[in-house]
């Protein structure tokens, strides 16, 4: 059997995946995945991402680009990732037995992918139409079978997705600990250990005066970014304040990304990706 192909350099998600300020809802969907009670207890007892949070999100986002962009190597990183998942499991907050692997949690963690994007692109760019929304759908099921997901395992149109997501969040979704930890803005986080050696050291004698604001943009964005009947199932608090400091932010964004270079506006992976795509008719 062939591996299964990414979705296809003419569609929507070569065009959104890899900017910047799709990468920005990132937070926004790791908090929607880690509210489920297995995958937070999976990530709780055997994530890095409280020690080394730096190097979990390079390679969380080199991972999401080589879905989209990776061609062949697509299906060896779904590979990976399904092997380094094999052995994880346990049990929740509610006492269930999980696997990391199993259909109704790995799929979750997919499935949370479609309305981050969906809402993040109504916050920071012009918002999907309706036939765009089908489209971006259909690749992101897509994304699922390069991911090792069965057609069975994920809800094959937007008429089966939305009461699937909307049974989750009112039957399964909770505050865990990893939710509060992602928004907490007394929760500590290490300086940068990625990237020039010298920039390294200024971002660590400037970390006391930068970490502050940095956490709160951290919540503010993974709050912010994520749906609101999610971040209502969750409970997590947003005020109208903040609401209008998000229009605000995505005004300014709106107005400001398009009129970017390409290379700024998309992570570098992207941006090779998408020089070297073939011309559409």
């Amino acid at each position: 059997m062939s591996d299964p192909a990414p979705p296809p350099p003419d569609g929507i998600l070569w065009d959104v995946a890899g900017e910047y300020r799709t990468l920005l809802a990132l937070p926004a969907a790791m908090a929607l995945q880690v509210a489920h009670p297995a995958v937070g207890a999976g990530v709780d007892e055997h994530s890095v991402f409280r020690t080394a949070p730096w190097g979990r999100a390079e390679r969380s986002i080199r991972s999401l680009l080589l879905w989209v962009y990776g061609g062949e190597a697509a299906a060896d990183e779904g590979r990976r990732l399904r092997a380094l998942h094999r052995d994880i499991r346990g049990t929740d907050s509610r006492g269930r037995p999980y696997h990391a692997l199993a259909p109704a949690h790995y799929g979750w963690v997919h499935a949370t992918g479609f309305p981050v994007h969906r809402h993040a692109r109504a916050c920071l760019g012009e918002p999907f139409t309706p036939a765009q929304e089908r489209r971006l759908y259909a690749e992101w099921l897509q994304v699922g079978r390069v991911l090792g997901l069965r057609d069975r395992d994920m809800p094959q149109s937007l008429e089966e997705f939305w009461p699937y997501y909307r049974r989750i969040l009112a039957e399964e979704l909770e505050q865990t600990a990893v939710v509060r930890d992602l928004i907490a803005v007394g929760a500590p986080l290490p300086p940068p250990d990625r990237g020039p050696r010298a920039l390294q050291a200024v971002l660590r004698a400037l970390w006391p005066a930068l970490l502050p604001g940095l956490v709160r943009l951290r919540r503010f964005l993974t709050v912010g970014l994520m749906p609101p009947d999610a971040r209502a199932a969750i409970g997590l608090a947003w005020t109208p304040a903040q609401e209008r400091r998000l229009r605000r932010l995505g005004r300014a964004v709106r107005w400001a990304y398009p009129r970017l270079p390409e290379r700024l506006r998309y992570a570098p992976q992207a941006h090779r990706a998408r020089r070297s795509r073939p011309p559409t008719r």
